[in-house]
């Protein structure tokens, strides 16, 4: 009963997490905001969620194949969104702080 009670704890909180991350890839100005939004849920609702799937589990070969995936999702999504980031930064993508600064230098 406990298990099952921290599982769902678990499940619900990955989910809110990961809804949080879908509204701030709509909501936030620039593209460097929404890369850190959706790369910082998804890590933490990737956690939550595969940590309340291992909970429902019977802690054998299942619960390990979940660690791996948990571990491998860990280690690349954060790498990935750097890449993409500083592939940006690299390609000339502004900031909109930038921008904005750029367009005050130009009006002066």
């Amino acid at each position: 009963m406990i298990l099952e009670t921290l599982s769902i704890i678990f499940l619900v909180l990955g989910a809110f997490f990961s809804i949080t991350g879908a509204i701030g890839l709509f909501r936030f100005p620039d593209f460097f905001t929404r890369v850190h939004a959706a790369s910082i849920t998804d890590s933490i609702a990737t956690l939550l969620i595969i940590i309340g799937l291992i909970l429902r589990t019977d802690f054998g070969l299942i619960a390990v194949k979940l660690l791996f995936i948990l571990i491998f999702l860990l280690l690349t999504s954060p790498t990935a969104s750097h890449a993409l980031a500083k592939s940006a930064r690299h390609g000339g993508l502004l900031t909109m702080a930038e921008t904005r600064d750029d367009k005050n230098k130009e009006a002066h």
